[in-house]
């Protein structure tokens, strides 16, 4: 018990000891290696640490802490818990998530950049049974082995797609398909960028899975509010897909700091 809460504070004061730098906007430092659920094909960049917090209903609070290691290539740890935030007992994760990226190609006028990773990192609660079958998944699956594809274009500032395909680990439910999202950012100015991903789902629309098959549409901003950290609000589940705690859309926090560290 003292061991989950000592890598979630660590996470989380981490930046206290940094002097980080912006996520969001024409003027972005660092380029989004995440919409929101979808990877993007960017990399943290060498020598940089990231850190990550991440706020969800039902008390889920998951940090993330990740490292540049060299050119075009990061990695890192994550964990979290629901119930985390309100009263009880928190719900810890079974095991911490790990990821991996690396940019196989520079993105260039005529060809998007490209990425492949890992993420054993899922959202939401840690649901172990669904009517009575043992599926041991998150609400929102870990994207698994992916890889994603990234373009950039000046308009009004910059409007950046994104695509991915994907296969989670999580298949315990019966649905093991690949799966496949896609995804925009548009800055606004300088600071803000309005980012949205619609995740098809694919491999979650069995009949014991927590989707209903209409997929995960999500949306939300990004804000540097100065050059200590980047915040940022989403709007979850914007279809209705999930079938726990169904009926609006969640709304999540989120927080990002990047900080050269060599």
């Amino acid at each position: 018990m003292k061991l989950k809460a000592v890598l979630i504070l660590f996470v989380l004061l981490l930046p206290a000891a940094v002097f980080p730098q912006g996520m969001a906007g024409s003027e972005a430092e660092n380029e989004s290696e995440y919409l929101i659920d979808v990877p993007t094909a960017g990399v943290l960049d060498k020598g940089h640490v990231g850190v990550n917090f991440y706020m969800m209903p039902s008390g889920v609070l998951i940090s993330r802490l990740e490292v540049g290691a060299f050119k075009d290539f990061s990695f890192g740890i994550s964990y979290g818990a629901a119930n985390f935030i309100g009263s009880g007992r928190p719900l810890w994760y079974k095991l911490p998530g790990v990821m991996l990226k690396v940019k196989l190609f520079d993105e260039t006028d005529g060809v998007p950049g490209i990425a492949l990773g890992f993420d054993s990192q899922g959202k939401g609660e840690f649901v172990k049974k669904i009517n009575g079958k043992d599926v041991n998944r998150f609400q929102v699956k870990s994207p698994g082995f992916y890889g994603s594809v990234s373009k950039n274009f000046q308009f009004l500032g910059y409007l950046s797609l994104h695509g991915t395909m994907n296969y989670s680990l999580e298949g315990e439910d019966g649905d093991k398909d690949l799966n496949l999202s896609v995804g925009f950012e548009k800055t606004i100015g300088s600071r803000l960028s309005f980012i949205a991903e619609y995740d098809f789902a694919i491999n979650d629309n069995t009949a014991s899975a927590l989707g209903d098959g209409s997929g995960y549409l999500n949306a939300g901003i990004r804000w540097t509010l100065s050059e200590n950290f980047t915040v940022g609000f989403d709007l979850r589940d914007l279809l209705n897909n999930k079938k726990l705690n169904a009926g609006t859309a969640d709304r999540a926090l989120n927080v990002q700091f990047v900080n050269p560290i060599f």
